[in-house]
């Protein structure tokens, strides 16, 4: 590791040591990968080696990594990644604030909570306004903190019903040779909704409650025509929304109803010449009150370090292609 600056932290118990080290070091060589530093543990000591700023940033780290299993959390590698992004971005000041509450428990009863700053940026906005914008790429947590505030909505009964849209672009050709309806052709692409809910709730509480009908999962083009009273509305993928789409959407809300709009504006599917109903609507109600746009980098993506590396070096490559085209 370049530069030759050490500095060690002392836990105060083997319980510590144990969380933060993680089964077979995993949750080590995260912090090796992702703050470039060596980091070795002997006894109590946990000693970090390398350059300077990036020595006394991992420290602070550990810190507050084991601030948390002091509070008795379980730390995983998503717990590592939200501190280290945190910390890039010198908001790790936060970082305890984001265990402090649970939104919601999940099928299992784990506590659901949100992982990092831009999360949290996220769920203030769904709390204070009648329409929430979500836009970034994918691993952001972007849907599945939608269902979970739904979900929590349902359940605090805010709401009487949930009901998560996509439009269905794919609907001419590749959906055609697929046998059924509309629905039953758009359901496969709605899979990460229904992940969700059978992780949160599990799949015969969702299956319930979508015989009910307090859970519809739609594809966009069922909305034409109804007003959404009382209802927690989720619109997926909005980016391959047209712009007339997008304003049908949106024009659905009615009285007691909340909506949050989610979609990734590098992932746009539709034919060449149509414009993103997601991208004229960040450029029409910027200024509207009571609808607030939340923007995701690849810093907020919650997976892998590697799947924010991925992120950027795409960026990277389009915008090289774009100057070369421009040339």
């Amino acid at each position: 590791m370049t530069g030759s600056f050490e500095k060690k932290y002392t836990f105060e118990n083997a319980e510590q040591e144990i969380g933060l080290v993680g089964a077979q070091d995993a949750n080590l060589r995260l912090l090796e990968e992702g703050m470039k530093v060596d980091v070795t543990v002997f006894g109590d000591d946990l000693t970090v080696r390398g350059a300077e700023s990036a020595v006394l940033a991992t420290v602070e780290i550990v810190r507050a990594l084991t601030g948390l299993i002091k509070k008795g959390i379980k730390l995983n590698a998503t717990d590592v990644v939200s501190a280290m992004k945190m910390s890039e971005r010198g908001t790790l000041e936060y970082f305890d604030d984001l265990y402090t509450e649970t939104l919601l428990r999940d099928n299992k009863g784990r506590s659901v909570r949100v992982k990092n700053y831009g999360q949290r940026r996220y769920v203030q906005a769904i709390r204070h306004n009648d329409i929430t914008f979500g836009i970034g790429p994918a691993g952001t947590g972007k849907t599945y903190l939608a269902v979970v505030m739904a979900l929590a909505a349902l359940k605090r009964g805010d709401v009487e019903r949930i009901i998560i849209t996509r439009p269905a672009v794919e609907a001419g050709e590749s959906l055609g040779f697929l046998p059924g309806d509309l629905k039953e052709k758009v359901d496969p692409y709605l899979r990460p909704i229904y992940d969700a809910l059978n992780m949160l709730i599990g799949s015969e509480h969702t299956e319930r409650f979508m015989d009910r009908g307090t859970i519809e999962i739609a594809p966009l083009a069922y909305m034409r025509g109804r007003t959404l009273d009382n209802a927690f509305i989720i619109l997926d993928e909005a980016q391959n929304t047209t712009p007339q789409q997008m304003k049908m959407f949106l024009t659905r809300l009615g009285f007691g109803s909340q909506m949050i709009v989610n979609g990734d504006i590098s992932q746009i599917d539709l034919p060449g010449k149509v414009r993103s109903g997601l991208i004229q609507a960040q450029t029409i109600l910027k200024q509207v009150d009571h609808i607030e746009f939340i923007e995701f980098g690849a810093d907020d993506v919650v997976r892998h370090p590697v799947v924010g590396s991925i992120i950027n070096a795409y960026d990277a490559y389009d915008l090289d292609q774009e100057s070369k085209k421009e040339a």
